[in-house]
């Protein structure tokens, strides 16, 4: 990793001469260009993800959360059947960071409509609100048969 502003803009140019042809004073220029961007990226010391926190939505609520599809309010990219996954990997956030920066009520899901709706039809159609409720109730007669045997156990050691 580059120590200095000299170090890494020379390393910058020298990533891009790699890839160009470019003559001595092609490459003196570009040293010069880059070098004065570093530095003013440095006086000016604020980060792209900063100023990216406190932007305006791109687009309404109304717009970003539709039928078929989901739009990011941040960056404005479309297509996307739910956001979770966009949100974490593209911007760092969580769900709930981007709702408070948005204002999104929790009631509102952070997936597409459609989307939504064909997966609750596919827990329906295989069952699994059944299946579900078959293993709340097990797992309540176990508690229930524990709590007995707990009691004795205090009144012996009383």
């Amino acid at each position: 990793m580059p120590n200095s502003l000299v170090e890494l803009a020379a390393s910058i140019v020298s990533s891009h001469a790699s890839v160009n042809v470019m003559t001595t004073e092609e490459l003196l220029q570009e040293i010069q260009k880059v070098y004065a961007a570093l530095q003013q990226l440095e006086t000016v010391g604020v980060a792209p993800e900063a100023t990216e926190e406190k932007k305006a939505p791109v687009m309404t609520l109304r717009k970003a959360f539709q039928a078929d599809q989901v739009y990011c309010m941040i960056c404005g990219k479309g297509g996307m059947k739910t956001l979770t996954r966009h949100l974490n990997q593209v911007h760092g956030i969580t769900p709930r960071e981007y709702r408070k920066q948005f204002n999104i009520p929790a009631t509102q899901s952070l997936t597409a409509k459609n989307f939504s709706e064909k997966r609750r039809q596919t827990a329906l159609d295989r069952g699994l609100a059944d299946n579900l409720a078959k293993a709340r109730a097990v797992r309540a007669e176990k508690l229930q048969a524990k709590k007995p045997t707990a009691k004795k156990a205090l009144k012996k050691k009383g």
